[in-house]
């Protein structure tokens, strides 16, 4: 088995809360420079900027897992990851028949860009992104699973859009394949404090904003190779692949 060093929470310049400097190019270069062996982009709502950074990393060495972050009707964000390109298009459709039309100040509330590996903006959204879709937790997570996804939510434990704040709960029907924290929190403490079961799976994320904030919150994986199947094996907990985040 070998270790990678993994953070799955990362928000690029399509993420209009995102700096202006989280091009794709540049997140793959700290990632580098930070030694980050596994990463995951995570904007809101939108996977567009997937391809290029997958592109981009592997031509760097770089392992990359497809994904994004979903704002539930119940404004949970919960983050789905994606083993091909062909699932992670059907649920880019998916988002785009159930995200409401909300237009916004950009330049009040941030550019939502999307650019080119030469970092040129080729397409400025007008249309506000972070917004809730017209799906519940529970349409999400069974839309994540039908297309073979992974549905993670994200931050728990944050005041705002974690599932226990938004919830006050986790549903009983809701299949969870791990659950994200925030890159300060202690996996001992949450689960006391949440009552999270050993065999659910925490991972540590920066979600990242700024490019320094990279690799701030990391999740161990303990896996033969860094793909997509044994990924799911490592949340699993099966035939020795595991997760760490201390």
């Amino acid at each position: 088995m070998r270790r990678f060093r993994a953070d799955l929470h990362i928000h690029t310049v399509l993420s209009a809360c995102a700096d202006l400097e989280m091009s794709p190019a540049k997140i793959v270069r700290m990632a580098k420079d930070r030694n980050i062996d596994l990463i995951a982009v995570t904007d809101h709502n939108s996977t567009l900027h997937c391809r290029l950074v997958k592109e981009l990393a592997e031509e760097s060495g770089l392992n990359v897992l497809l994904g994004v972050e979903v704002t539930t009707r119940e404004e949970v964000h919960c983050l789905a990851y994606f083993g091909d390109l062909t699932s992670l298009d059907l649920f880019q459709e998916y988002l785009g028949n159930h995200l409401p039309s909300v237009p916004y100040l950009p330049e009040k509330f941030g550019y939502q860009a999307l650019v080119d590996r030469k970092e040129m903006i080729i397409r400025l959204f007008e249309e506000y992104l972070n917004v809730a879709l017209d799906q519940s937790i529970d349409q999400v997570e069974q839309e994540v699973h039908r297309l073979g996804g992974l549905f993670v939510p994200a931050h728990i434990e944050r005041q705002m859009f974690g599932i226990f704040n938004q919830l006050g709960f986790v549903p009983e029907s809701l299949v969870c394949d791990a659950m994200g924290l925030m890159p300060q929190s202690k996996e001992a403490e949450i689960r006391i404090k949440f009552g999270i079961n050993d065999n659910i799976p925490l991972l540590k994320a920066s979600d990242a904003h700024t490019l320094e904030e990279i690799g701030s919150g990391v999740t161990w994986f303990e896996l033969q190779e860094p793909t997509f199947e044994e990924i799911k094996k490592a949340l699993g907990c099966r035939e020795g692949r595991k997760t760490t985040t201390e």
